[in-house]
């Protein structure tokens, strides 16, 4: 009774704290990559919580019709052979219900690794994210400007998010914009989102990586093309160049605030596929001038 009463309690606790949380943000989707994904948790959920109904159901009915009965202690009930039919049943729904969870995985998992739907001919905006220690920094090429632990977004518009990482490996994730993706040291990842509408979305790391881990936190700000292209100016009017010494203190320093620069490091530390890229480039290029010299001798 008093195992009963505690599981009870706990439960009853876990719902009253439950009850004081924000809204799960995952289910109240922005953009629609990250509408695919709600739809798809929904989903699933949906069908596991049938799944139990039928399960609690049949154990309450064998629970009742199977019970114990008044019969002598020496009765022995009559032999019956097992059902094939049965066994092929419960052998086989497994086999549909995860086909069917797999097939929609694989699906959403194709959709939401593309741009999003209704925006195919258009040109993303390119962002690059770069993680360290417990930090963002966001370089925006085409504008030529670069943010730290903040981002504005224009709505309406493809984003491409190339990611990776000054330190350990990190998650980069909005949630109601688009799922997670992790960002690494050695190679650039990328991932695809559309805001639908003006606000401000909170972004994190959800990848556990030291201390410092629980404040990586950011914000990500989507706006109207007309108020994006004004602050892109107001940054490369009044905010400084971010020089290389600069970002080396930056990326030292455990916990930084916000702060905008109107130069990018992608101009001197080049992301880690490009920076191969461009050093075989010059190496293709010594070589082909050796090769010239030589034969020039």
């Amino acid at each position: 009774m008093m195992k009963k009463l505690s599981l009870l309690m706990l439960v009853f606790g876990a719902i009253t704290m439950l009850a004081g949380c924000e809204p799960l943000t995952i289910f109240n989707p922005k953009g629609p990559n990250a509408e695919t994904l709600s739809n798809t948790i929904i989903l699933s959920i949906i069908t596991m919580a049938f799944i139990l109904l039928v399960v609690y159901t049949l154990l309450a009915f064998m629970l009742t019709k199977y019970r114990a009965s008044k019969a002598a202690a020496d009765y022995e009930p009559p032999h019956e052979e097992g059902s094939h039919l049965l066994e092929i049943i419960w052998t086989v729904i497994p086999i549909i219900i995860v086909a069917f969870l797999a097939v929609v995985t694989v699906r959403t998992t194709s959709t939401v690794e593309a741009r999003p739907d209704g925006y195919d001919n258009q040109e993303p905006l390119v962002i690059y994210a770069s993680s360290s220690n417990w930090k963002w920094h966001f370089s925006y090429p085409e504008q030529g400007i670069e943010t730290v632990n903040y981002v504005n977004l224009p709505v309406d518009r493809a984003i491409e998010f190339k990611l990776y990482s000054f330190g350990p490996i990190t998650s980069f994730w909005i949630p109601q914009l688009a799922g997670q993706k992790y960002a690494m040291s050695d190679m650039v990842t990328t991932i695809h989102l559309a805001a639908d509408e003006v606000g401000s979305f909170m972004g994190r790391n959800s990848n556990f990586n030291g201390r410092g881990f629980a404040e990586m936190e950011f914000e990500a700000q989507s706006m109207t093309q007309q108020d994006f292209d004004k602050w892109v100016m107001d940054v490369k009017t009044h905010e400084k160049p971010l020089t290389e010494e600069k970002f080396n203190e930056l990326l030292t320093a455990e916990h930084v605030g916000r702060s905008s620069y109107s130069s990018t490091h992608l101009e001197f530390r080049p992301a880690p596929m490009e920076h191969s890229e461009h050093m075989n480039m010059n190496h293709t290029e010594d070589s082909t001038d050796s090769e010239t010299e030589t034969h020039s001798h």
